[in-house]
């Protein structure tokens, strides 16, 4: 039998962003440095076309950037910060329509982890509504997409993005 130890390993906290008008997303990321700390990586924006998922609520033209924190947080703490994200987009709502979509997650060594209020195969219960998904894995010197994967996380795009925040959270 394995001996229960006490797990508190410290993860990058990455959240990702969808919007139309980058103010929303300046707001956003303002209101999450206020909270988590100083920005240590900010992706350059770029074109979200991967679904059409979020136009009817958000419109089109729609523009997709990532950061990460310097600050490192405990992996079991991503329940919360999914929760306080969710608060936050309801908090720029437009006739109840989002004007920002925020994704937060984590990354560490070996996998990249996002937060999702909805449940599926892939997906783990955490608490209080909230499930986690392994969304990339780091194999071959490389993030690698698993077989539910997103097709934007899929992209070289995104996966250079997260390489290149992996090379914080080593050093």
């Amino acid at each position: 039998m394995g001996k229960i130890r006490r797990y508190n390993r410290r993860v990058r906290l990455i959240t990702g962003f969808i919007y139309k008008d980058e103010a929303f997303f300046i707001k956003s990321r303002d209101n999450l440095k206020r909270r988590f700390g100083r920005v240590d990586f900010e992706s350059p924006e770029v074109d979200f076309n991967y679904t059409a998922y979020y136009e009817k609520e958000m419109g089109a033209g729609l523009k997709r950037r990532f950061i990460s924190f310097s600050k490192l947080v405990p992996m079991q703490d991503l329940y919360r910060i999914k929760l306080y994200t969710n608060r936050l987009e309801s908090r720029f709502l437009d006739s109840g329509k989002r004007r920002v979509n925020i994704d937060p997650g984590y990354l560490d060594l070996a996998k990249l982890v996002l937060a999702s209020t909805k449940d599926y195969s892939h997906r783990i219960y955490l608490r209080k509504g909230i499930f986690a998904e392994i969304t990339l894995s780091y194999r071959n010197n490389s993030f690698t997409p698993n077989d539910w994967t997103y097709p934007d996380y899929r992209s070289k795009e995104y996966i250079d993005i997260f390489n290149q925040i992996r090379e914080l959270y080593v050093f």
